[in-house]
């Protein structure tokens, strides 16, 4: 192996929490990273692994101290260098791609402005030549059409869009090392692997060192020559990827292992369908339809571009149904036009043509208190907690919201209900007086969860409600998600770019690509055995495809 890019010796982290209370949130860790290599740092959410990262890179919070150990970087200790030279090393030398794109972008900067910066302000560039290396940085990370994007607002981009932006950034002054924080959690899998791809080659052609801190064990199985198994801020085990995944030594790095979706090799579909249950997308709805799409479009309208169309289609003749008490997953790339879909059978856009039929009702045109009512029988699980849930209210209030809102149950009972809820999704009774920023990602979306749990609803959304989570947290919400609906008899229309995942929960899938549904079936069907080539593309591109696929 080449001489140690980055050395990490002893290092010690705490927090200072209210009441002048402590927490240890990093102990004695010890990790190097060398040039040209991919060490990936995995670990459930709290378990130290971005604290780490940003010791590195100067971004912890003024609550926390580095009380021991060293960071060494090309030799040099950074905790004890002056201010701008550490500075200048950390944002020239040392790449950083944050995991929120949502919070790590101006709002009212454009794109190519914010990835120009970097070079201006390492005097990596005049300020003509930074924007045309922020087309070809934007380019590189996988965006398309990148001199429109350069010219956009964060707001005008999907959620995949932004973090490939981030990437943008991160990789334009070219850094000896590369700190991913979650890259790729928010991207479809085809995007994932380029983006994946796109940091590999610069890695090989730079000869840079990539600390890869990820929660997706594929992920790390596939791109990391070393494995560094995190839990409760102690490096627990540590060694070659094939070493760490064969014969895990600790026993919190099997029970990551075993809980990890794309490692499992084959994938399992749940219970089979109920009787008369039809094939998704059916022309006829079966008996037990719950929910009925019908040939639904949504054209929204743009100005007028070079080929002088005013529209765009983002969701073309799409149609399925779903059983009650089972689960519809929807798949595809960032833009495909599923979470449209799912926004028209909430009822929160209205579709140009179609149909949404629930329970027999047909909701097309719903408005007014009739809506309003239709609103309890259907919530949503949103991809990103940070954003969905008010920073001002803490979690009790949060869980609260929902129950006050439709006047159901006392205070006390309502306070009763919140307390039932966090439990349900894991997470201490103490969480209730915390507000979402005192909680890590994983948490948030926990607690997203609970409030769409609060109503008992028939019909839950969930777009992408696991992306966010760790391994064990994922299999602890979808463990939730499925016993719930066997109690309840829940209906779920699920939203994933991880066919892994979905393999797990869902009775049947439908695949879209550019606005149209292209396979529609059973999910061991349409997994096992898929048609259409897109959704061979999309199974090949699932970290640890080869395992997945094995049997």
């Amino acid at each position: 192996m080449s001489e140690s890019l980055l050395e990490i010796a002893n290092l010690e982290i705490c927090y200072r929490l209210r009441r002048d209370s402590v927490v240890n949130a990093v102990r004695n860790v010890t990790l190097s990273v060398a040039a040209g290599e991919t060490v990936a740092v995995v670990g459930e959410s709290g378990s130290g692994k971005t604290t780490t990262a940003h010791a590195i890179v100067g971004l912890l919070p003024e609550s926390s101290r580095i009380v021991g150990g060293e960071i060494r970087f090309a030799g040099e200790n950074i905790l004890t260098l002056p201010a701008r030279p550490a500075r200048s090393m950390r944002g020239r030398e040392i790449g950083l791609i944050p995991q929120d794109p949502s919070t790590s972008l101006n709002p009212v900067k454009r794109i190519g402005d914010q990835v120009a910066e970097v070079l201006l302000i390492h005097g990596l560039a005049d300020r003509q030549a930074a924007r045309e290396r922020a087309i070809d940085a934007l380019a590189d990370a996988g965006l398309p059409d990148p001199e429109l994007r350069a010219r956009q607002y964060p707001h005008e981009l999907s959620g995949g869009m932004r973090q490939r932006v981030l990437i943008a950034i991160a990789v334009a002054a070219k850094p000896k090392l590369i700190i991913a924080d979650e890259p790729t959690s928010a991207l479809d899998v085809t995007v994932q692997r380029k983006i994946l791809d796109h940091i590999e080659s610069l890695s090989r052609a730079s000869g840079s060192g990539v600390l890869l801190i990820t929660h997706d064990l594929g992920v790390a199985a596939e791109r990391a020559q070393r494995i560094a198994v995190m839990s409760e801020g102690v490096l627990v085990e540590q060694g070659r990827t094939g070493d760490v995944l064969r014969n895990p030594r600790h026993e919190y790095t099997r029970r990551l292992i075993a809980a990890a979706p794309s490692l499992r090799r084959r994938p399992v579909p749940p219970t089979e369908p109920s009787p008369g249950h039809a094939a998704a997308g059916a022309a006829d709805s079966p008996e037990n339809a719950f929910v009925v799409v019908r040939d639904l479009v949504k054209e929204f309208r743009v100005p007028r571009s070079a080929d002088g169309r005013t529209t765009v289609t983002a969701v073309d003749h799409v149609g399925f149904t779903i059983s009650r008490g089972e689960t519809f997953a929807l798949v595809g790339e960032s833009g495909s036009g599923k979470t449209t879909t799912a926004r028209m059978v909430l009822r929160l856009v209205d579709p140009t043509e179609g149909r949404v039929v629930l329970g027999g009702e047909d909701i097309t045109e719903t408005r007014g208190r009739r809506l309003r009512e239709l609103r309890r029988r259907m919530q949503v699980v949103y991809q990103n907690p940070f954003v969905s849930l008010n920073p001002r209210f803490t979690v009790e209030r949060i869980l609260m919201d929902p129950l006050q809102a439709f006047k159901l149950g006392s205070r006390r009972e309502q306070r009763t209900r919140a307390a039932e809820l966090l439990d349900a999704v894991a997470l201490p009774a103490g969480a209730l007086d915390r507000k979402p920023a005192e909680l890590s990602g994983g948490q948030r979306q926990r607690v997203a969860i609970a409030r769409a749990l609060a109503l008992e609803p028939e019909l839950i959304v969930c777009d992408e409600p696991v992306s966010a989570l760790d391994v064990s947290v994922q299999a602890q919400i979808l463990d939730l998600l499925k016993t719930l609906q066997a109690e309840l008899g829940l209906t779920y229309l699920f939203i994933s770019h991880d066919l892994a995942v979905v393999s797990m929960v869902a009775h049947q899938v439908g695949v879209m690509r550019r606005g149209r549904m292209v396979e529609c079936g059973p999910t061991s069907t349409v997994l096992n055995s898929p048609r259409d080539p897109y959704t061979q593309e999309l199974l090949a591109s699932v970290p640890g495809a080869r395992e997945f696929a094995q049997g």
